[in-house]
Protein backbone atom coordinates (compact mmCIF):
# COMPACT_ATOMS: atom_id res chain seq x y z
CA UNK A 1 0.00 0.00 0.00
CA UNK A 2 1.31 3.46 -0.85
CA UNK A 3 1.49 6.34 1.57
CA UNK A 4 1.76 10.03 0.75
CA UNK A 5 4.90 12.02 1.44
CA UNK A 6 4.07 15.73 1.43
CA UNK A 7 6.10 18.77 0.52
CA UNK A 8 5.02 22.42 0.50
CA UNK A 9 6.31 25.39 -1.47
CA UNK A 10 5.86 28.43 0.76
CA UNK A 11 6.99 30.75 -2.04
CA UNK A 12 4.12 29.53 -4.19
CA UNK A 13 1.54 29.63 -1.37
CA UNK A 14 -0.98 32.48 -1.48
CA UNK A 15 -2.35 31.94 2.03
CA UNK A 16 -5.85 30.83 1.03
CA UNK A 17 -5.94 28.40 3.96
CA UNK A 18 -7.78 25.60 2.17
CA UNK A 19 -5.15 23.09 3.32
CA UNK A 20 -5.55 23.99 6.99
CA UNK A 21 -9.34 23.83 6.69
CA UNK A 22 -9.29 20.50 4.87
CA UNK A 23 -6.58 18.73 6.89
CA UNK A 24 -5.89 20.65 10.12
CA UNK A 25 -3.95 17.73 11.58
CA UNK A 26 -1.47 17.96 8.69
CA UNK A 27 -1.38 21.66 7.74
CA UNK A 28 -1.59 25.01 9.49
CA UNK A 29 -1.06 28.63 8.57
CA UNK A 30 1.85 30.71 9.83
CA UNK A 31 0.41 33.34 12.19
CA UNK A 32 2.94 35.87 10.92
CA UNK A 33 2.46 35.70 7.17
CA UNK A 34 -0.52 33.37 6.70
CA UNK A 35 1.43 30.93 4.54
CA UNK A 36 1.22 27.15 4.78
CA UNK A 37 2.96 25.26 7.56
CA UNK A 38 3.45 21.54 7.09
CA UNK A 39 2.86 19.80 10.41
CA UNK A 40 3.29 16.21 9.19
CA UNK A 41 5.16 15.34 5.99
CA UNK A 42 4.29 11.68 6.52
CA UNK A 43 0.73 11.75 7.91
CA UNK A 44 -0.73 8.68 9.64
CA UNK A 45 -3.25 6.58 7.74
CA UNK A 46 -6.24 8.26 9.38
CA UNK A 47 -5.23 11.66 7.88
CA UNK A 48 -3.91 10.57 4.47
CA UNK A 49 -7.13 11.04 2.50
CA UNK A 50 -7.60 14.56 3.90
CA UNK A 51 -3.96 15.41 3.11
CA UNK A 52 -4.40 14.31 -0.51
CA UNK A 53 -7.64 16.29 -0.74
CA UNK A 54 -5.94 19.38 0.68
CA UNK A 55 -3.27 19.17 -2.01
CA UNK A 56 -5.99 18.93 -4.63
CA UNK A 57 -7.93 21.98 -3.43
CA UNK A 58 -4.90 24.24 -3.03
CA UNK A 59 -5.51 27.11 -5.49
CA UNK A 60 -1.77 27.83 -5.81
CA UNK A 61 -0.76 24.17 -6.18
CA UNK A 62 1.75 24.73 -3.38
CA UNK A 63 1.42 21.19 -1.99
CA UNK A 64 3.15 18.25 -3.65
CA UNK A 65 2.20 14.66 -2.86
CA UNK A 66 4.61 11.87 -3.65
CA UNK A 67 3.36 8.35 -3.15
CA UNK A 68 5.88 6.14 -1.36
Amino acid sequence: MTRPLLRVDRERCIGAGMCALTAPEVFDQDPGDGLVLLLRADPPAVHQAAARMAAGVCPARAIAVREE
